[in-house]
């Protein structure tokens, strides 16, 4: 008895996990990808839609070869908050299991975020949006991408020393706020995850991720295809890395770290200005023409191809998905910075991997934040349905 309800609970979260990647999927898809037969899947699409979680629509009229199936999708009903506390700004957005995203919020900062603060402004936000946009919705959870060490076992956040956060229990903060179950984790882990998932590593085995934001530069790696988060999931602080800078004068801090030296806050004073969003950054540093702020992209460059090629000397990636202001500064010539990369590793390790930007852009650590939240959901959607 006790096999047969983990052997269904097991189908309905191949299904659900299914129309939640790939949906809208047709019955007929659903069930050559799953090996079930017709019957059963039809009964576990079934049981998905009494739980609210999937809903059914009629196939596109325009195809009729064959047998019509009805598309099976995501609820769009069904949503995640996700949450990205940053030094200048505290980033939300309402993401629907059907990997919509309903709602999208930047709150601009002027000091620096407490932990309570963040509860707080998660908690009014939900609040207000169920009197609009949330109407009608369920939230499964919320999902908080941090800027520093978060354990992997509780979500503690161990340390976030650009926001001067060290040993704080934020899970319990939002939760105590908000009613709502919580997941936390490192930015650039839950970037990762999404970009794998979603974005520009989708269907790549081995990937190193690098995400560049206002708290610095943190990463992630894919390992034949599992994320790997290391023994407490702290892995992946390239910006804690120290590269060899080859040329005296292209050194800023003295003996500094990775993300002393490639820095979002250096470009913005090159180019004379403080806060601002990821789009209109990259914006200003496409329209450059001031020697100043060329000469800082290049010099940024340099060392940042450095640092990848020790990675890729490690790692022998196939795919380098770079993210945030990262993602600019290879822009204008990724196959410029890639062969800087190939120039400084193995001959044999430097033939086939590839520089991508991070195809989900500023939504990326949101839709790693949202998948955070999904997860329980996902792996048990009868045991949701049931509280």
């Amino acid at each position: 008895m006790n096999e047969s309800v983990g052997s269904r609970q097991a189908n309905l979260s191949r299904i659900l996990r299914l129309a939640h990647l790939d949906g809208p999927l047709s019955r007929a898809t659903l069930t050559s990808a799953t090996g079930l037969n017709r019957s059963t899947v039809a009964d576990l699409v079934g049981d998905l839609t009494a739980l609210g979680l999937v809903e059914e629509r009629a196939p596109d009229p325009s195809r009729r070869v064959g047998r019509p199936s009805p598309l099976v999708s995501a609820d769009p009903r069904v949503v995640a908050v996700a949450a990205n506390p940053e030094v200048d700004a505290l980033t939300l957005a309402v993401v629907g299991l059907d990997r919509s995203v309903r709602r999208r919020e930047r709150l601009e900062m002027t000091t620096l975020l407490t932990p309570e603060h963040t509860a707080q402004l998660i908690s009014e936000r939900i609040a207000a949006w169920r009197e609009d946009d949330l109407a009608g919705a369920t939230i499964a959870g919320i999902g908080i991408a941090v800027p520093g060490l978060v354990r992997a076992s509780d979500g503690l956040v161990r340390d976030a020393p650009h926001l001067g956060w060290t040993d704080i229990a934020l899970r319990e903060l939002v939760e105590t706020a908000t009613g709502l179950p919580t997941t936390v984790g490192n930015d650039a882990a839950l970037g990762l995850v999404a970009e794998h998932l979603f974005g520009a590593a989708r269907g790549v085995d081995d990937v190193v991720y690098l995400n560049g934001g206002a708290s610095g530069i943190g990463g992630g790696l894919v390992v034949q295809g599992m994320p790997v988060g290391g023994a407490s999931g702290y892995s992946g602080e390239f910006g804690q890395n120290r590269p060899g800078i080859a040329a005296v004068d292209d050194r800023r801090a003295q003996d500094g770290v990775l993300e002393d030296e490639v820095s979002r806050a250096r470009l913005l004073d090159a180019l004379g200005q403080g806060n601002l969003d990821e789009p209109e950054l990259a914006r200003l540093l496409r329209g450059a023409d001031a020697p100043e702020v060329l000469d800082e992209i290049a010099r940024q460059r340099r060392i940042l191809a450095t640092a990848l090629a020790n990675a890729v000397n490690v790692l022998n990636p196939a795919v380098v998905v770079l993210g945030g202001f990262l993602a600019m500064l290879a822009a204008d010539d990724t196959d410029g910075l890639a062969a800087a990369v190939a120039a400084q590793t193995m001959p044999a390790n430097g033939e086939d991997f590839e520089i991508r930007p991070a195809a989900l852009a500023e939504d990326r650590l949101l839709f790693g934040a949202a998948e955070a939240a999904f997860s329980e959901l996902l792996h048990d959607p009868a045991g949701f349905g049931a509280d």
